[in-house]
């Protein structure tokens, strides 16, 4: 679990596709007095733009921290992760402690979606970005001033359009120099986690509705039929 507050910006020191296990790893490089690392270990969980991986690699001796995750087939189809270079910034945040600040919201590190980015407007000293989901069905769980993790970022939701597929949020000033979101261009890809409340909540929703269809489905769809047909009688009168 996350607080989507970005603790420090890595830069990728190699994307292997063939590591020694077979699989691909990608190995993040700190700055020389990052603390990031401390009191860290094998198998801890660390966001990675918004992707909780596990840490299989630590190299705290060298003047430059680093530290090594491997990547799933499914996290290579779901997320951005695949786009990275060597050179390439990403955010990253530790597992949330219990004595942690819940500065941002609930943040799972389970991308649900990409979004690319298709407008960026300068708003006096703020950016707006403005996003289109590769999945559309996310939209459902982004409600103006909700939250949306982006790229691992917890932000506000400023305004959401379902029928023509966007959503946008705006990045202060101090919020630019934090997150990597910010640095990136239209056609450039974020990754998406939406609120995991609004999941817990629909699915409640759904199921106290389909256990009390009859009784109250029932009545609202005999009272709209009640109405058109009053509606079409008072027409004809």
């Amino acid at each position: 679990m996350f607080t989507g507050l970005v603790e420090e910006i890595g830069v990728v020191a190699e994307l292997n596709p063939h590591d020694e296990t077979g699989g691909t790893s990608l190995t993040i490089s700190l700055p020389e007095a990052s603390k990031l690392l401390e009191g860290a270990q094998l198998g801890d969980s660390i966001s990675i733009n918004g992707v909780c991986l596990t840490a299989t690699g630590l190299d705290l001796q060298n003047a430059v921290p680093s530290f090594k995750v491997g990547i799933a087939p499914e996290t290579l189809r779901l997320t951005n992760l695949g786009e990275l270079a060597k050179g390439s910034n990403v955010n990253l945040e530790r597992a949330v402690r219990a004595d942690t600040r819940m500065g941002g919201h609930f943040v799972q590190g389970h991308v649900d979606t990409t979004a690319a980015i298709v407008e960026v407007r300068q708003d006096g000293n703020a950016l707006t970005f403005r996003f289109e989901p590769k999945s559309p069905d996310v939209l459902k769980y982004i409600v103006f001033k909700g939250y949306v993790a982006l790229d691992g970022t917890s932000l506000t939701v400023t305004q959401v359009d379902d029928a023509e597929g966007w959503f946008e949020v705006m990045l202060i000033a101090y919020t630019q120099e934090k997150v990597v979101v910010a640095q990136k261009k239209v056609g450039e890809s974020v990754n998406v986690e939406v609120d995991v409340l609004a999941k817990y909540a629909e699915k409640s929703m759904a199921g106290y509705l389909g256990t009390q269809s009859e009784v109250l489905v029932k009545p609202i769809l005999e009272q709209m039929v009640q109405n058109l047909v009053a509606q079409a009688m008072g027409g004809h009168s």
